[in-house]
Parts: C-alpha cells; structure tokens; sequence
C-alpha cells in the first residue's frame, strides 16, 4: 500500500466485500477485484482450487454458499504486508442437514495493484498466511 489513505480505502473495500458475501449480494463482494484476479484456495476446502477471473471467483464464492444452510464470514483483523493484505478471518458454517454451527478462523491473503485485488490466497492456518505474506518466519 502507498501510504495510509490507500490502506484506509483498501481495508473499507474489503470490509464491504464480506459484508456483502454475507448477504448474499456476490456481485458486490467481487466487485473491486480484478477481472484477471487469481483466486485460490486450500485443496481441503469444498470447491478448493484455483480461478482465473472475476467471474470464475464469483461461481466459487456462489457454490461456497450453496454448500452450507449457513455461512458468516467477518474480517477480524487487518494486517498489511508491502502490496498485501492478510485478513485474518473468522468464519461460522452450518451445514444444511445439522442444527450444529462450526466456528473456524481462516486467513485470506490479498494482493494489490493499483487499488485492485489481482490475488486472493485463502489459508486454514493463518501462520501459513502470514508466512506466505512475508510477515512471519
């Protein structure tokens, strides 16, 4: 991130993609991305992989949804890394046929140029992310 402001802008914009994922609105969650952006996520993950593409992003982020009766996803921390974001995510699920919610904390690694997410890295280990991010040993 350039400076502070930029920061600020970042963070509000990926605020706003959780909020909407979590309405459902998944045009607006994947709106400020890239259109070439580079998605990927643990192969443990329903759906895991890579995507190329806003489009590829949003089907899985749409098929995400329709796994569970439930999910939540709320950013619980912001920490930025050179042209990348780690958002240490915590994430609540409950699977269509149970009454039972499983509460998981994820990491998601964006990066960023000129203002717009071009990679989305999610990790089940946050130190993993933090790693990867060249935050942490």
């Amino acid at each position: 991130m350039k400076n502070q402001q930029n920061l600020e802008e970042t963070i509000s914009t990926l605020r706003a993609a959780y909020a909407a994922f979590n309405r459902g609105n998944l045009d607006a969650a994947v709106a400020s991305l890239d259109a070439q952006i580079e998605w990927s996520e643990p192969a443990e993950f329903p759906g895991g992989g890579s995507y190329h593409g806003r489009d590829e992003a949003k089907r899985y982020l749409a098929q995400s949804r329709q796994a569970w009766a439930e999910v939540i996803t709320e950013p619980e921390e912001f920490i930025p890394a050179g042209d990348r974001v780690v958002v240490f995510v915590y994430a609540r699920v409950r699977a269509k046929d149970s009454k039972e919610w499983q509460d998981m904390r994820l990491a998601d690694v964006y990066r960023f140029r000129n203002g717009k997410a071009i990679e989305m890295r999610a990790f089940a280990d946050r130190q993993e992310a933090l790693r990867w991010a060249g935050v942490a040993n």
